[in-house]
Parts: structure tokens; C-alpha cells; sequence
């Protein structure tokens, strides 16, 4: 068993906050199951569900939780080992042991829920869900709901989700502390690649030397690693190639501790000991641009504007290497700044590496007062909306060179007044660049989480000569 992350006060505070914001009804929170990789027995490594984690800290499969809110009261249900199960997991603590260990007084077998739920429904109590994602989860809701999947919306609960959104996305010291370690090793996981990379590698030879960091300080991939001498791929998990002098590594990888918060960074480096001259002028575009969007963070700003800002800059920069042209505000307001930066900014992180996404970006990017784009570029933006002491996020802008995309456009004429085709077609082999760390927002400004980990061209040269 994996003992919960924090101290069990820590989730009785959790849950208590959450039920002080809902009024009436049952409150049903499902963990995740084992879920089989190829066959039955033969699992993916688990994974809880993390709003799940965040209230209970319990770490393993098959347990559920209701909060009785009318009756102020907690159940925690699972199923205890069996001497079957014994025999290949070991002893495992009982389900009221579990209970005990977080501070949730009342324990009962899993069999006892669907009963449970039925009464709450004869008696027209309102049941509380989260948006179920696995579909494991969504059958096992049904079953215990009595209606189709389809119909599982009805029980998804909007104010249960408004007020989990409102606690997850302020972190604490203790979850701080989680996310400096998650950042750390991340950031080691960047220098093995950066110093390691040898012309002749494999991209998957490289990704092993990134992915043993993770493992051997006790954590695990935060998500799968991206390696690829292809950056022009947003998500590029292909390890196939052989990465040779003149290429450009993008490695966007992150791990996650034992508590399963997470670091989520990027860097892009040379093959060869230093950038070539086109590589460098590109580089430092990115670089800018992040070290703008860095200076802009602070409570009360959108986030919306800071990718705007970051864009603006990133176009500048690109107006001064020659690939675009015109008044640098007026083409990111048209949109032409999107042949290079196809993505958003950022976006929240923590026990997810996109965190909460589960729930929804409607809610936990946006606000009432700010509604997600649905244009080209600014709809893949997954945090705009004010930011406030305690978010971390992540800051990654990047340039990406798609042949496609330039053929496309080219052959539309569109946005002619800002990009210079003629020159963008002598890089259409260029690749990608992203460069991205993770912070939190402070009553001043912003930190970055975790220890330094070179991102000017000169100290990444530093590193490759070395």
C-alpha cells in the first residue's frame, strides 16, 4: 500500500471545505479499477483518479467514497483481500483500516453501495458525480445508477465540480513542496538527455537515459515522454530515429512523485556542440517570447492576455528574422502568428499534468466572465482566465514549421500581409523549438518551481560542449 501523501488532517480539511459548499444530497466520488492491458491479469500500472486522491489520499484500486451531506456523515467502500489475493498482493490493510488512516469514520463493503444509492434515488435525494472519463467507470456508474451511460449526464453535477475546481486549483505549501520535488526530478530527466545526446543515438536510446531519472528517484512519467528530432509535431511519441549533427532534440518530459503531482518541461538542443545560425535566431524568438510571458505573471491577470503578449513578442521576433512582416499586434489579432505557434501558452498543472482537464476547460481554464476561443490556434489555448496566488501552470511557447500547413495556407493566400512565404519555404525542414517550465502564481509575482535547469542558448551550448 502507498501511504497517503499528507497528514490524514489534511483530507478530513478537504473533505469538510468541499461539503460546506454543497447543500443537499449524496456526494459519490469512484475510484479507479486495475485496468487490463492486453489480457485480464496483465494491468496497466495503476493510477488513481485524482480528485479521488486529492480527498481521500488513498492509492489503490476499487474503492469508492460518498459523503452524506444531509446527515453530515463519510463512507468509504471497497472489498478486503481474500487469501486469493493475499497470496499474490501480500497482506493489505482492511477497508476500515484504510478509513481510519484518512479520517473518514464509517467503512463498508462494496456490495453495500448500489443499495445505498437506490434508496437515495426512491427518496429523490440528489446524487452528486464527476464527469466520468475511463469507461470501466462509466459501466460500473451505470450499473450502480440504474441507467445507461448516455444517461449518467443527469447525475453530473455542476456545483460539484465548480467547488472541487475552486479548491484543487489553489495549492498549499505541502502540495508545493510535492511539485518542486516533481519539478526537480523532471529537471534531470532534461539534463540526462541534453548531456547524453550523441550523433548515431536512437531517439528511443536517449529517451531511456530521460525516463530511468523518473524511476530512480522513486517516481514515475508524468505522461508519455516526448524525444524527437520532428518538433514540429506537437505530439510526437515516435522514438524511432537516429538523431545525427545538424538536428535539433525537443524533449518534453515530466515526472511525478509518489504523491502524483506533477513537472511537466521542455527544452530543445543541438546535436551538434552549438545551434547553427538559423537554429540560434529561432532559439532566442522562443526564448523571448517565454521570458516575456514569465514578467507578465501576477494575480489578477488573464492568462488570455499573457498568451497574447507572449504571441505579440514571438511575432516580433519573427519579423525581425524575416519570416513575417507588418505590425506585429495587427497579425496576431488576424490570426498569422498561428502558422508558427499553433497551441495555447500553458495550462494548469498539478495531481494532473493537465490538471482537472477531466472536469472540463469550460470551467477550469475559463469563467464566467471569459469563454474559450473556437479559432484556429486560440481554441487549443487550455488556461485564459485571471490568474490568482496559489495556480501553477506551465509557460511553453515554441515555433513549428509545418510543411503542410504552409502549403495549405499558401496555396489560400492567407494572411499574405504578415508572412513572408517565399522565405518561410527555405525552412521547411527547420523542425520545432518549445521551451517550458512550470510556476506557481505568488501574492507579487510568480516562481518557478523546482531547481534551475538551463534554458539560454549559451548555458544549453555550455552543456553540449561539456
Amino acid at each position: 500500500m502507498n501511504l497517503p501523501a499528507f497528514d490524514r488532517s489534511v483530507y478530513i480539511q478537504r473533505r469538510q471545505q468541499l461539503q460546506s459548499t454543497l447543500s443537499t444530497g449524496l456526494v459519490l466520488l469512484l475510484g479507479n479499477e486495475d485496468s487490463s492491458m492486453n489480457y485480464k491479469d496483465n494491468c496497466y500500472p495503476f493510477r488513481q483518479d485524482s480528485t479521488f486522491l486529492y480527498y481521500t489520499g488513498l492509492d489503490q484500486p476499487g474503492l469508492a467514497v460518498i459523503f452524506d451531506l444531509d446527515n453530515n456523515k463519510e463512507i468509504l467502500f471497497g472489498e478486503n483481500a481474500s487469501i486469493d489475493d493475499i497470496i499474490w498482493t501480500g497482506p493489505q490493510p482492511l477497508v476500515q483500516e484504510l478509513a481510519e488512516t484518512v479520517g473518514i469514520a464509517t467503512s463498508d463493503n462494496l456490495s453495500k453501495l448500489p443499495g445505498l444509492l437506490a434508496e437515495a434515488r426512491k427518496a429523490q435525494r440528489p446524487i452528486h458525480i464527476l464527469p466520468p472519463y475511463r469507461p470501466e467507470n462509466k459501466i460500473k456508474l451505470a450499473a450502480l445508477l440504474h441507467c445507461s451511460i448516455e444517461q449518467l449526464q443527469q447525475f453530473v453535477s455542476e456545483p460539484l465540480i465548480r467547488s472541487v475546481i475552486a479548491q484543487r486549483e489553489i495549492k498549499s505549501a505541502p502540495e508545493l513542496q510535492e511539485m518542486d520535488k516533481a519539478c526537480s526530478i523532471s529537471a534531470d530527466m532534461h539534463l540526462a538527455a541534453i548531456q547524453h545526446a550523441r550523433p548515431g543515438m536512437k531517439e528511443y536510446e536517449l529517451a531511456a537515459e530521460v525516463e530511468a531519472i523518473a524511476l530512480a528517484n522513486y517516481g514515475r512519467l508524468s505522461y508519455p515522454t516526448i524525444l524527437t528530432i520532428n518538433g514540429q509535431t506537437l505530439h510526437n511519441h515516435y522514438h524511432g530515429n537516429t538523431i545525427q549533427n545538424g538536428d535539433m532534440v525537443l524533449v518534453d518530459a515530466g515526472a511525478e512523485t509518489t504523491g502524483h503531482y506533477a513537472g511537466d518541461l521542455t527544452r530543445t538542443f543541438p546535436v551538434a556542440a552549438t545551434f547553427t545560425t538559423r537554429q540560434r535566431d529561432l532559439y532566442n524568438v522562443v526564448l523571448d517570447a517565454l521570458e516575456h510571458a514569465i514578467a507578465l505573471l501576477r494575480p489578477g491577470i488573464q492568462y488570455k492576455e499573457v498568451h497574447t503578449q507572449a504571441c505579440i513578442k514571438l511575432t516580433e521576433g519573427l519579423t525581425a528574422v524575416g519570416l513575417m512582416k507588418g505590425n506585429a499586434q495587427e497579425a496576431v489579432a488576424a490570426g498569422a502568428h498561428t502558422m508558427f505557434f499553433q497551441c495555447g501558452l500553458g495550462h494548469m498543472i498539478g495531481l494532473d499534468v493537465h490538471d482537472m482537464e477531466d472536469l472540463g476547460e469550460p470551467l477550469v481554464g475559463y469563467d464566467d466572465q471569459l469563454k474559450k476561443s473556437t479559432e484556429f490556434g486560440w481554441k487549443s489555448l487550455r488556461l485564459g482566465k485571471t490568474l490568482k496566488t496559489g495556480f501553477t501552470l506551465t509557460v511553453e511557447p515554441g515555433i513549428y514549421i509545418i510543411p503542410e500547413l504552409i502549403d495549405r495556407w499558401k496555396s489560400e493566400q492567407k494572411h499574405t500581409s504578415f508572412i513572408n512565404y517565399d522565405v518561410l519555404n527555405d525552412y521547411r525542414t527547420f523542425g520545432g523549438i518549445r521551451i517550458e517550465d512550470n510556476f506557481v502564481i505568488t501574492e507579487s509575482g510568480s516562481r518557478k518551481l523546482g531547481k534551475s535547469l538551463p534554458r539560454k542558448l549559451e548555458d544549453i551550448e555550455a552543456l553540449r560542449k561539456g
